[in-house]
Parts: structure tokens; C-alpha cells; sequence
């Protein structure tokens, strides 16, 4: 029987496989993490940079954090109500080409577009009915816990409209809701859990990782807005693990957002509980 003999410094006949021996699987993991980066850089990656410079200057600026205001749907050309709404529905359009992005790559990808990530008209009363239940518990919660922020000084005074008096003030806040929610909803909780996963990481620092991202982007809020935005990342990723559908967290998301919208433009200043700039 022939003994084999193996010089020593020789690499083995078997070398244990390393990225290099798939050179297809590696180009597609670098392919993914570079999609993954200009996706966020296009959306809401940078403005979680933005929300990060914005907390730096409020902390920075003399006095505390609830003698400060964060605006949400403000004019763009006060006086001139027909430029202003051409500029509020210019912005709510150009803030959904990162989901239609989103949507190209999965169709190349041959996943259905955005029907992979259970954003279809396939269980209409499933997300709505869910996303009605997740709204009560975390917009109730969410309100608590801004109000308490704020007045520990932990929070800029959340102003979440200023807009004008006008016939299409309410239409523009439950657009802008809207986008918000399937903007947020697509790229950090559809999006990036499943391309996550695609590049091997484990769910539980996929779902912190959205959850973070969500938190900076709502920095701008202050200490306040991170926390509780973190939290809200934690539980609809939770969910979104569990339903594989971002359609009833947009709705969730919707109905949260047109709550505090409206709710703020007929109650501001008509109640004492509500903080205003």
C-alpha cells in the first residue's frame, strides 16, 4: 500500500473553500451590498446622516431641547397657494422614486416587484385590519411617550404641520402620510430584511440594523424621536418576520402619521395637553 507523502509548506491537496473558489457568489454578495448602499444613500440612509448633523445643531444651540422646534409639511411658497401645492406634490412624488427603484431591482431579480415584499392587493383586509390594530397600540403609546420626552426636555417640540388654510391642506397631509409610511415601510423594513438576509445575516441583526436606521432618520426629533422610532423598528420588523408582508405596516404606518397630521392641524392650539412652537 502506497503511503502518501506531503512536503511540509505544501498546501493540501483539499483546500478548505473560501469566497475566492465561488467567484460568481462573491461578485453577487458585492453586487448586493453596493445596491444596498446607493439604495439608502438615495433615500433614507442620507437622511438619517441629515437627521444625525440636525440633532448635533440643536444640541449645540443655546437652550434646551423643548425650547426647539422640528417642522414637518411646512410651506414651500407662502402667499402663492397654487406654486406652494405644486412644491408639496413634487416632493411627495420625488420621495417615492427610491420604492419604485426598490421595485425595478426586484423585478430584475424576478421576484414580483414589490408583491415579494407583500405590498399587493392580494389580502386587502388582512393589512387593514392589522394595520388598524398595530396603529392603536403603537400610535397611543407613541403619542405618551412624545409628550413625556418633550417635557423632560429630551425632545424638540414636534410641530407637524404649518400649512396654509387652504381647500387642499388636509388632501396634501394624508399624502404626505402615505408616502411617508410606504416609503419608510418598502426600503427599511421590505427592502432591507430581505437583501440582509440574502447577503447572510442573521435576522435578529437585520431587524436591529432597520431598527437603527429608523431611529437616526427621526433624529432630527431629538433623543426622544430616536428611542421611540427604535422601538417602533423593533416591533414591525418583529412582525414583518413573522407576516412576510409590509402591506399592513403601511397602513399602520398611514394611519399614525395621518392621526398626528390632522389631528395636530385641528387641535393645535385649541387644547392645552398639545405642544406648540
Amino acid at each position: 500500500m502506497q503511503q502518501e507523502v506531503r512536503v511540509r509548506g505544501q498546501a493540501p491537496d483539499n483546500p478548505p473553500p473560501t469566497a475566492a473558489a465561488f467567484p460568481e457568489e462573491g461578485a453577487r454578495r458585492r453586487t448586493l451590498r453596493t445596491e444596498v448602499l446607493l439604495v439608502l444613500a438615495l433615500s433614507l440612509g442620507a437622511s438619517g446622516i441629515s437627521s444625525l448633523i440636525s440633532f448635533v445643531g440643536a444640541l449645540t444651540q443655546p437652550g434646551g431641547l423643548g425650547d426647539q422646534a422640528a417642522r414637518l409639511n411646512s410651506s414651500q411658497a407662502p402667499g402663492r397657494p397654487w406654486l406652494d401645492l405644486a412644491w408639496q406634490l413634487f416632493g411627495i412624488a420625488t420621495a417615492l422614486v427610491p420604492v419604485a427603484l426598490v421595485a425595478h431591482l426586484l423585478t430584475r431579480e424576478g421576484a414580483g416587484g414589490l408583491r415579494a415584499l407583500g405590498l399587493d392587493r392580494r389580502r386587502p383586509g388582512f393589512d387593514l385590519g392589522w394595520g388598524a390594530a398595530v396603529a392603536a397600540g403603537i400610535g397611543g403609546c407613541g403619542i405618551g411617550f412624545y409628550l413625556l420626552a418633550q417635557a423632560n426636555g429630551f425632545n424638540l417640540t414636534v410641530e407637524p404641520e404649518s400649512l396654509p388654510d387652504v381647500w387642499w391642506k388636509y388632501p396634501v397631509l394624508i399624502a404626505s402620510a402615505v408616502q411617508n409610511s410606504v416609503l419608510e415601510e418598502v426600503i427599511v423594513v421590505g427592502y432591507l430584511l430581505r437583501r440582509l438576509g440574502q447577503l447572510g445575516w442573521p435576522p435578529v441583526a437585520a431587524l436591529a440594523a432597520g431598527a437603527v436606521l429608523r431611529g437616526s432618520y427621526h433624529l432630527y426629533q431629538g433623543i426622544g424621536g430616536f428611542l421611540g422610532n427604535l422601538a417602533m423598528g423593533v416591533v414591525f420588523g418583529l412582525l414583518y418576520l413573522r407576516w412576510r408582508r409590509v402591506g399592513p405596516l403601511v397602513a399602520a404606518h398611514a394611519l399614525i402619521d395621518i392621526v398626528a397630521f390632522v389631528g395636530y392641524a385641528l387641535l393645535a392650539g385649541r387644547v392645552d395637553w398639545l405642544p406648540t412652537p
